[in-house]
């Protein structure tokens, strides 16, 4: 039977790492083993032993390695992956939509546009593959669904489908012009509101999060079971109109119809409370309005 002596440590140099704070898992100890059989003693001294916490209902239990504890210099090289991983946690692709747009908007946050594969089958069917990895990244894709109006939203839906089954984190829809916002309400009988169908295709497609500009009418928003952030041009065009130096007696702001007042107001008075001018529309169709000035 063997039985575990301690006895105390010669004077041997240990490495600064192993005797620093970071590693206070390890301490210097020396240990002999003694035989009761041929009671012979054999020491080894001047090593390392792991302090191991006391045993728990007879088992030993073996110490969590962590941050705290864990010397530095085992950890360098896994912060300086996990750095370069955290630059590439937002990515940007774009649809076929406006492609001049998308790559103005990567420049502009300094980024690369995302590779992707689109194409078009003989039949029509549109077909989409991500050329990059987007697993646990914040996914931009900007896709206006402006004219050809179903082949966009079509595209705009499987491609959020692409990056939510590709384990995207988070999928944001960047929709600069919202087809079908002017369908937001029944003016008619048996008609449809086909701005909140599509709300419910993006939705269920996959997206996180959309973000449009000047929708048709702030009630689309509430279409959504998700966020939706509106994003207004105003201070862009307000910006233009103070470049060209106009007088604001030679200015006047006007309202296409009953429903603009509100913008066009909100646009006279930042412009030095310039007049205002509303147009009557009235319409007998579709794409055919009478305008009295």
């Amino acid at each position: 039977m063997a039985s575990l002596a301690l006895t105390s440590p010669p004077s041997v140099k240990i490495p600064s790492y192993l005797s620093s704070s970071s590693s206070s898992l390890f301490s210097r100890s020396s240990i002999s083993f003694r035989t009761t059989e041929s009671r012979s003693r054999i020491c080894v001294s001047g090593y390392a032993k792991c302090n191991l916490p006391k045993a728990l209902n007879g088992n030993a239990r073996v110490p969590i390695i962590n941050e705290t504890t864990i010397p530095k210099f085992f950890d360098s090289s896994r912060l300086e992956k996990s750095v370069s991983r955290n630059n590439t946690k937002l990515k940007l692709f774009s649809g076929t939509a406006n492609p001049a747009l998308s790559q103005e908007i990567a420049w502009y946050m300094g980024l690369e546009l995302g590779k992707v594969s689109i194409k078009r089958f003989a039949d029509g069917e549109i077909y989409v593959q991500l050329k990059e990895s987007v697993r646990g990244c914040d996914v931009f894709l900007v896709q206006p669904t402006c004219t050809p109006t179903n082949e966009n939203l079509m595209e705009l839906l499987i491609m959020v489908d692409a990056c939510r089954r590709a384990s995207a984190k988070k999928v944001t829809a960047v929709i600069p012009y919202f087809g079908y916002a002017r369908a937001d309400r029944k003016t008619q009988g048996r008609e449809s509101i086909a701005a909140k169908l599509v709300a419910n295709l993006i939705t269920e497609a996959g997206a996180d999060r959309v973000l449009a500009c000047d929708l048709h009418s702030g009630q689309s928003m509430g279409y959504f079971d998700i966020p939706v952030d509106h994003v207004y041009c105003q201070p862009v065009i307000l910006d233009y109109l103070a470049s060209k130096s106009i007088s604001s007696e030679d200015l006047v702001v006007v309202s296409p119809d009953v429903g603009g007042v509100a913008r066009a107001r909100a646009f006279a008075k930042k412009l030095s409370d310039a007049p205002l001018a509303i147009v009557d529309k009235r319409r007998h169709g579709h794409n055919v309005a009478e305008v009295i000035v």
